[in-house]
């Protein structure tokens, strides 16, 4: 990680923060010198991810937040006002739900879009799309009151929104990629970065289910979930300062900064 990338004194919020991609992005940031808030529905989760980071004094906090609900993430708002005064420099859009919820053999048999109950499509919809939008729309105000801010929407590789069996998750992730470039023009005169940051291939998370890691072992190595750490710092840090509207891709970020 490049050293003169220090966050200290900077605050940040990762949602979807108790696992994965989220609590890899969270630990990098707070390892960076950030103060950070991690954000998920599970509690149990989160306080177990909240525990292990404060034992290494890292500046964390938790907070319960459903990306769903309206007065949930309100909540979360007030509590960066009562707590920080309302500063907030980072937020990275993270929280998301799998092809799993919707088809727990994906990878091994792919569904059709037919076959998906509205019922899933619509949850998936709410989590990965609608959420980013309810998100991003209550912390702008505070970004647009400092007169400068930072989000980062998690994405995923583009192969995979074309991918047979992939619906509605593909479109749930085109549909954030769309929205985030519309946001970094909407902001962009208010110096607020709006860029998108994906992996670059299937990570070891619990999008994964179990049953199918073995399946796909063979075929391909799993990217383990730090490969995000490097670049969000970077997004989160000055160094990023004016960069938005870009899609940076985790595995290649090295050669792109290069």
């Amino acid at each position: 990680m490049n050293p003169t990338a220090t966050l200290t004194g900077k605050t940040a919020l990762v949602t979807g923060a108790s696992s994965g991609l989220g609590l890899a992005m969270a630990t990098a940031l707070a390892e960076a010198g950030a103060s950070v808030v991690l954000a998920a529905r599970d509690a149990a989760k989160l306080a177990q991810a909240l525990a292990r980071l404060q034992a290494r004094q890292l500046d964390v906090h938790g907070l319960a937040l459903d990306v769903r609900d309206e007065a949930s993430i309100a909540g979360a708002v007030a509590w960066l006002g009562a707590t920080w005064g309302g500063k907030l420099n980072v937020l990275v859009n993270n929280a998301g739900i799998g092809m799993r919820t919707v088809n727990p053999e994906f990878l091994t048999r792919p569904q059709p879009f037919y076959e998906v109950s509205a019922e899933g499509f619509r949850d998936v919809i709410d989590t990965n799309l609608t959420g980013y939008f309810l998100v991003a729309k209550a912390f702008v105000p505070l970004f647009l009151a400092q007169g400068r801010g930072k989000i980062v929407n998690i994405s995923m590789n583009h192969e995979t929104m074309r991918r047979p069996g992939f619906i509605p998750y593909g479109p749930s992730r085109a549909g954030a990629e769309s929205l985030s470039l519309i946001m970094a023009e909407d902001l962009r005169a208010q110096h607020i970065d709006v860029n998108m940051l994906l992996p670059g291939g299937a990570t070891d998370t619990g999008m994964i289910p179990e049953a199918a890691r073995a399946a796909i072992a063979g075929k391909f190595q799993l990217l383990s979930p730090g490969v995000m750490a490097e670049p969000i710092v970077f997004l989160a840090s000055e160094a990023s300062n004016g960069l938005t509207g870009q899609r940076l891709v985790a595995t290649e970020f090295a050669a792109w900064k290069a």
